[in-house]
């Protein structure tokens, strides 16, 4: 494939770097000084979550859980405040949960291609299956944010690059697959729930990645549908 073509996939299917936001969306830069005492609009649904006594009333130990989940999945500020992004992590883990091993159940999927990789952006999730098969997932995916959407409708994988590197940027994309203009399937190693999301590109878990590397080949079908939360 030439330079072009090449160049091309590497700046549009490029990883967005994580960019801080304002409280009010749940994110703000830097790391907290101390968890807050603040209950959050999400509370009692957030302590729900977590196992914790469902009072809407913030505690220290409600904070402490909070803040730890908002640490593992890179939501900032981790104050353990239950704004609308912490919930919304959360809904969406839900959502995903109740999929199962049967992702396809509404049948969005086209089951007359054979092999396929979909992706659905409304649950931000991925699965690869042949017919009515589930061959590999759901597995939770990373995809474009608001203005970067990942394009939806039928592809083809068309260019894969196992150790593909941003030259540009300096941001490795393992697992490299390409299935429309510059947007991938590769892994990163930030969390599939770390907002705002990616530059358009399919994020996924190395182990995924690797997956979907070792099932999928050049010509394969991808389809992608729905919309992200948030876009």
């Amino acid at each position: 494939m030439g330079d072009i073509r090449r160049r091309s996939a590497v700046v549009l299917g490029l990883t967005a770097m994580v960019i801080p936001l304002t409280l009010a969306l749940g994110t703000a830069p830097a790391q907290a000084a101390s968890c807050t005492t603040k209950a959050g609009p999400y509370q009692k649904q957030v302590e729900k979550f977590l196992g914790r006594p469902v009072d809407g009333k913030q505690s220290s130990a409600d904070c402490k859980a909070i803040r730890a989940f908002q640490t593992k999945h890179g939501i900032t500020p981790n104050i353990g405040y239950a704004g609308p992004v912490t919930w919304g992590v959360m809904d969406l883990m839900n959502k995903q949960k109740a999929a199962g091993k049967n992702p396809n159940k509404a049948g969005k999927c086209p089951v007359n291609k054979g092999r396929i990789a979909c992706v659905d952006l409304t649950r931000q999730l991925s699965w690869i299956q042949d017919g009515k098969k589930l061959v590999y997932g759901p597995v939770p995916v990373r995809t474009g944010r608001d203005g970067y959407e990942t394009r939806t409708g039928l592809k083809k994988v068309y260019w894969r690059n196992k150790n593909h590197h941003s030259t540009i940027y300096d941001v490795p994309m393992p697992y490299a697959q390409f299935f429309d203009g510059g947007q991938a399937f590769h892994s990163v190693g930030v969390s599939m729930w770390n907002p705002p999301g990616s530059h358009g590109c399919v994020n996924m878990t190395k182990t995924d990645a690797k997956k979907y590397w070792s099932l999928l080949r050049t010509g394969d079908e991808v389809y992608v549908y729905g919309r992200k939360p948030g876009t």
